[in-house]
């Protein structure tokens, strides 16, 4: 009843009515050109449901009047796509007359209330009514003052109840079918998947930039040396400016330019990572084996963020210690492992941060492993990625 009473109010009532209203332009037509064949227009729209865009056409009117709320997001209840199949074909066909049914009694009760809330006034008013009148019987004055309301009461009735069951029909008929939800769920993995990827790379580019600068003026200024200030400067000069390159990298995909991405960078360049560990005062040593420049293009990359992210973390809880890298590489897989001691004291450090799970996330996304934790009186970090199911 509240919903009854609230129906005036709402927008969608009076765009669903509109819907319900513009099958009559074809069937007033009809009736126009031949009254002896009602059924006509029934047959006339079948050939229509067959054709792809009729189904593209649909689906808009209907998502604009039916479902306002549903505009502008792209997984909406109605779809609005041609025919991609026959299944599409016949559920076009059974919409097209399905709302030919419908607009059946939307017809008679929009143009027989009205008529009789009229009538009903012309009564009260003391005025005869014509022989084609739509009342089944002519009331006294009294009771046409007082039923005059109602023909229009049942008429927004009507229309709510129509409305309900035409966009019901819509959404199973016109919404999306298996294989449109399928690529739309797709999709939104896809989108997850892309949004999660960047905050890795923003947390694993500038999270160790970051690092690597406080680290090297934290050091700077307790050496007081004016050499290794200068050293430390240039380090973080040198961080920084690669930092920004990633940020930029990052910032491109996000504003979805045209231009392509400039390529992230790869565990060849597993160098300046050391470089910039050793300008942090950590003591890095590394042992890379095997024709790195011919890993397959995922694995190199995540190894170079997993490799980043270990080194990150040694500086930001550990400072500068001894580190030890090892990347191997044979033909069945890539291991990479940083191992290093834990200070006495540990360093002060802010925010819980993802590294620990974003390395376990890149390596298992790769059909790999990677574990983290205290190892021989020190902490290592060990992952192992498969090459022959990325080839």
């Amino acid at each position: 009843m509240y919903r009854l009473l609230r129906a005036p109010l709402r927008p969608v009532t009076y765009s669903r009515w509109l819907h319900l209203c513009v099958p009559l332009l074809l069937l007033a037509v009809w009736i126009f050109i031949n009254p002896t064949w009602p059924w006509a227009p029934l047959l006339i729209v079948i050939p229509f449901g067959f054709l792809p865009w009729v189904r593209l056409a649909e689906g808009l009117q209907a998502r604009f009047l039916l479902t306002p709320h549903d505009r502008g997001t792209p997984d909406g209840s109605i779809a609005v796509a041609p025919s991609a199949g026959w299944n599409d074909r016949w559920r076009t066909l059974l919409w097209l007359e399905l709302r030919l049914f419908v607009a059946g009694p939307a017809m008679f009760a929009t143009v027989a209330l009205p008529v009789m809330t009229v009538e009903l006034v012309a009564i009260t008013l003391g005025q005869p009514l014509t022989d084609d009148s739509m009342l089944p019987l002519t009331p006294p004055r009294w009771a046409a003052a007082l039923l005059a309301p109602v023909p229009l009461v049942v008429l927004l009735s009507v229309i709510v109840v129509l409305g309900e069951v035409i966009t019901v029909l819509a959404r199973r008929l016109l919404g999306p079918s298996a294989a449109e939800r399928l690529t739309a769920l797709e999709a939104r993995t896809e989108n997850l998947l892309e949004r999660t990827r960047i905050a890795r790379e923003l947390h694993d580019s500038i999270g160790h930039a970051l690092t690597v600068a406080v680290v090297q003026a934290g050091a700077a200024r307790a050496a007081g040396d004016p050499a290794f200030t200068e050293r430390a400067l240039c380090a973080i000069e040198e961080t920084g400016r690669a930092a920004l390159e990633d940020l930029e990298r990052v910032l491109l995909v996000l504003r979805e330019s045209a231009q392509p991405p400039s390529q992230r960078p790869t565990l060849v360049e597993a160098d300046r990572l050391l470089e910039s560990a050793r300008s942090a005062g950590a003591a890095v040593e590394a042992r890379l084996t095997g024709p790195l420049e011919k890993l397959p293009g995922p694995v190199t990359r995540e190894g170079y963020r997993i490799l980043q992210e270990a080194l990150t973390n040694v500086l930001r809880h550990c400072g500068p210690v001894p580190v030890r890298v090892r990347v191997d590489m044979t033909p069945e897989r890539l291991v990479l492992e940083v191992t290093n001691p834990l200070p006495e004291r540990p360093a002060v450090t802010t925010g819980g941060g993802s590294g620990l799970r974003g390395m376990r996330e890149r390596a298992s996304l790769l059909g790999g492993e990677a574990e983290t934790g205290p190892y021989e009186g020190g902490w290592r970090v060990r992952a192992r990625l498969p090459l022959e199911r990325i080839r």
